[in-house]
């Protein structure tokens, strides 16, 4: 398929992508790399669906495109076909497992054909999988789902927005074999937000800087590009700036040691065992990064510690010096705890303003129902400025890109100043300046002990340098599931 992209100007409700013009030759794929914006979801709409002029803002020309020939892959995408299982899936209520919300009935649903299903299950080490909700899968896990489901339309053109975000390092490897056999028969768009993320096996890369294609050029040309070095030192003030917020609305509550404690930790679903044995305590102003594979229980591991996970209270637990199940309230804690999640991104299904979102970080809530003081608005207005977003202040939430949504509940969980922080894959869908620009707060946060980290990333170059200490999930060949190790660096 041959695609040309003429003077070619398309607007979503918050992002903007500007294109002169651009060819896709046939049996050619590319790398797409933009620095600020979401502009993998808006050019994954473009070429999936008939844009409404009206809506879209679209002006210009677009040929050669055959929209039912391209299926997208992306995070919002992926959040879509969550939201949607958890709206018309009854059956958990009803005491049964719907097939048809299994990974292998996610996939099926795109084909009806069971050798493709069980052939894409097995190249994307899916099978131990294939009778597991959906809906409980761990990020990486449902990435590969999303990929099998758009192999299994059979279409010529695949758009891969974000397609290694949540995997762990070997399975970002194995996807990039994958995908590079995958190009000798389908086409592809890859569109990245992390410079090191560009497949090597591409050949041609696109740069967009803020929405506008700036250039075309050979891999071996963006292998040298200084577009990075510029766009470090960029992000470099606002993190500055946000820090300075953060200072000045700063209070510090303090609690006997330890802050939480899990004695024996253990977490099964029915025989299947997730993780067992685990101890870990965690003191006052200790900043902790929790490691592991895809599907080890890192979110469980964090959601014990929040209360949203159910067997929090079938382990032993000790959270701001109370045992957890003596009576203590679940709001009680979570006003110390500021969250950041992918669970919690799917739980925010409210239609709120971007302002609203930010503001409902010192009430715990998804959405606001109560009405805040000046300063609250004051402070999250000042968040919006930092982030770059005041223009979005009065817009819906559900009308922001991911990534947009992303930085308000990064802003969200930090605007109260919480005792611990919990970070669990907060880059996600972030844009190269966003990444930046939360990872440089985060390091000056964790130095000046502003408040206190658990943080959990899947890629070595998001370690901070403040974070000392690890506790690292291992395979147990003895009693199944996976144990934790603990370690300082």
């Amino acid at each position: 398929m041959e695609i040309r992209f003429t003077q070619l100007q398309c607007r979503s409700s918050s992002v903007m992508m500007d294109i002169e013009d651009w060819l896709i030759k046939s049996h050619q794929s590319w790398g797409v790399f933009s620095t600020e914006g979401d502009l993998g979801a808006l050019l994954g709409k473009l070429l999936t669906q008939q844009p409404p002029d009206k809506t879209w803002g679209y002006s210009g020309q677009l040929s050669g495109l055959e929209h039912s020939q391209v299926a997208l892959v992306s995070l919002h995408e992926q959040q879509q076909l969550l939201e949607d299982i958890l709206e018309q899936d009854d059956s958990e209520s009803l005491g049964y497992i719907d097939p048809k919300t299994t990974v292998y009935g996610v996939i099926f649903a795109q084909c009806n054909d069971d050798a493709l299903t069980h052939r894409l299950l097995a190249q994307l080490d899916l099978t131990r999988l294939s009778d597991s909700q959906f809906t409980q899968l761990s990020t990486g896990e449902s990435r590969r789902v999303m990929l099998a489901r758009a192999l299994a339309t059979k279409v010529p053109f695949l758009v891969l927005d974000e397609p290694y975000a949540g995997l762990d390092v070997a399975h970002r490897q194995a996807l990039s074999q994958y995908l590079q056999l995958l190009s000798q028969t389908v086409q592809m768009l890859v569109v990245v937000s992390r410079e090191q993320d560009m497949p090597d096996w591409i050949e041609h890369v696109a740069l967009f800087n803020h929405g506008k294609l700036d250039s075309v050029m050979a891999k071996s040309e963006w292998d040298n590009h200084p577009l990075i070095t510029q766009l470090t030192a960029q992000s470099g003030q606002q993190s500055e700036d946000m820090l300075a917020l953060i200072r000045r609305h700063r209070h510090t509550p303090t609690f006997t040691n330890p802050v939480f404690q899990l004695n024996n930790g253990r977490v099964a679903y029915g025989d299947k065992v997730i993780f067992s044995g685990v101890n870990w305590r965690i003191n006052n102003g200790v900043h902790w990064q929790v490691k592991g594979p895809n599907g080890c229980g890192k979110s469980t591991l964090l959601g014990l510690i929040f209360g949203d996970h159910p067997q929090c209270y079938s382990n032993d637990i000790d959270i701001f010096g109370k045992k957890r199940g003596s009576g203590e309230s679940i709001w009680e804690i979570k006003k110390h705890i500021g969250m950041v999640s992918s669970a919690l991104h799917l739980q925010y299904r409210v239609n709120c303003s971007a302002l609203d979102v930010i503001v409902s970080g010192f009430y715990d809530s998804i959405g606001l129902y109560q009405q805040p003081s000046k300063q609250q608005v004051a402070i999250a207005t000042e968040w919006l400025a930092i982030l770059h977003m005041s223009h979005l202040s009065k817009l819906s939430f559900r009308q922001l890109e991911y990534g947009q949504q992303r930085l308000l509940l990064i802003a969200r969980a930090i605007v109260k100043q919480p005792t611990l922080l919990i970070l669990d894959e907060p880059y996600q869908g972030l844009d190269y300046l966003g990444r930046r620009l939360i990872k440089n707060a985060l390091e000056l946060i964790a130095k000046e002990h502003l408040t206190q980290l658990l943080y959990v990333s899947h890629y070595q170059e998001d370690s901070l340098d403040s974070i000392q200490h690890f506790i690292e999930f291992v395979a147990d060949e003895h009693q199944g599931g996976y144990r934790a190790v603990v370690t300082n660096a």
